[in-house]
């Protein structure tokens, strides 16, 4: 029998900060979202203070005065390459696997019949926790969603020594019985909430129906597939998650903005982005949008919120390219005069960057060629070298800060709590005395 394994970052964003911090070992920690609005990860002393995802910043120090929290602004830079490293530790490690997110993968232990299962996780864990400084959650099952069950208990319950593994029936339905329906991979919140209306409240429950009752209570293959795989029949597909179908870069913006240039600015930045994430997962839009927001708590001002959209005669992920459509957005929507609060860019209609169907109006092959070595040069220089080393001229804030340095684009976003790029700036490696 093949098995699966699940290996989860725990608390990722504040493990990785704590990776250069170890005084903060055993402390209250929470990262904010951008601009530092709202809190979107803790530690589990976080938790059990009673800090709850989603909780906006200024509201922590009214809720827990008399607590001292160690505060975070969102790096993502820094998230990506720890975890990237972890991503290349499990590679080695492992027969096969595929990532499933930024802190978690899918492990396939296939031709591990002879070997301990139990103690491979277990020594995984505590490679990963040497080289990289991440501590993860390994769960070990017959199915990916047993395996993610598997998981949950590895991280919460410290006498599996960061592994669980359930290997026989008497294991799978002790979890299952221990496990709410609401948690299980595969239903939703909608499902959860039926399933509750019908007296099912954990996972043994739904697994203990029969399969007619499953077909006729919900006739939906994916509440099918959860059921299958809760009674330990594998069957969903070993294969990373499907490519998205659009991808959208938005922000709020630390104050009000009425400028059009300056909205260019953030503009510019978010189709950057959003060209990066397209050539990343190998795809091309046909169409690019851009929509505007004023302050819908500003009821004293008035309220304007649009979109627009411009289609590309040919498909593209080039950073000029989406970047000179989501401009020719902007300037379709845009009305003077407004205060704006909030923009973003979203690319649509994408398809595979195997295949590009040309058009003959204004398709140049030479200068998508040369459009598409800029791309590859300009991705690699800001791998190597850290987000932002080379920017399109439209990124650039023309503008200086109170020290006299132009300003970027990152400094646009508030992030006053910043932790440094330790592992990919030269600027910000560490000092020893």
């Amino acid at each position: 029998m093949n098995y699966f394994a699940v290996v989860d970052c725990d608390n990722c964003y504040v493990s990785c900060e704590r990776v250069f911090r170890p005084d903060l070992n055993g402390k209250p920690v929470v990262v904010l979202s951008n601009n530092d609005g709202c809190v979107v990860a803790r530690s589990n002393e976080a938790k059990k203070l009673g800090i709850k995802a989603g909780t906006p910043y200024f509201k922590l120090s009214q809720q827990f005065p008399d607590q001292k929290i160690a505060v975070f602004s969102s790096n993502y830079e820094l998230y990506g390459d720890l975890t990237g490293r972890v991503m290349a530790i499990i590679q080695q490690e492992a027969p096969d696997y595929f990532r499933y997110s930024t802190d978690e993968a899918f492990v396939i232990l296939r031709g591990m019949e002879n070997v301990d299962l139990k103690v491979w996780g277990e020594q995984l864990h505590k490679t990963i926790r040497q080289r990289v400084g991440i501590p993860v959650s390994i769960g070990i099952a017959p199915t990916k969603t047993l395996a993610k069950m598997a998981s949950h208990y590895a991280k919460h319950y410290a006498g599996y020594n960061h592994c669980c593994l359930i290997d026989d029936d008497e294991k799978r339905k002790k979890a299952l019985k221990l496990y709410p329906i609401d948690e299980v991979w595969g239903i939703g919140r909608r499902y959860a909430a039926r399933l509750e209306n019908l007296g099912i409240h954990t996972a043994f429950d739904f697994a203990e129906r029969n399969r007619e009752w499953i077909n006729a209570t919900f006739n939906k293959v994916v509440v099918l597939r959860t059921w299958r795989e809760l009674n330990g029949e594998d069957c969903v597909p070993n294969d990373e998650p499907a490519k998205k179908k659009s991808i959208c870069v938005s922000r709020s913006f630390p104050g009000m903005i009425n400028d059009i240039d300056q909205l260019k600015t953030y503009i510019a930045n978010y189709a950057a982005r959003c060209s990066e994430k397209l050539r990343k997962q190998n795809t091309l839009a046909s169409v690019v949008g851009v929509f505007l927001g004023t302050n819908p708590f500003r009821e004293d001002l008035e309220q304007y919120h649009t979109f627009g959209e411009v289609n590309l005669l040919t498909p593209s992920n080039s950073s000029i390219v989406i970047l000179k459509k989501a401009m020719e957005a902007l300037e379709k929507i845009y009305r003077p005069g407004l205060q704006y609060k909030r923009a973003g860019v979203i690319v649509l209609s994408m398809e595979s960057g195997g295949g590009i169907q040309t058009n003959f109006i204004d398709f140049d092959a030479e200068r998508f060629e040369k459009m598409k070595e800029l791309d590859k040069v300009l991705d690699r220089l800001n791998k190597v070298n850290g987000t932002e080393t080379v920017i399109l001229g439209a990124q650039q804030f023309m503008g200086r800060n109170s020290k006299g340095k132009a300003t970027q684009f990152a400094d646009a976003i508030k992030h006053d709590f910043k932790s440094p790029n330790y592992t990919t700036r030269w600027s910000d490696i560490i000092e020893l005395r």
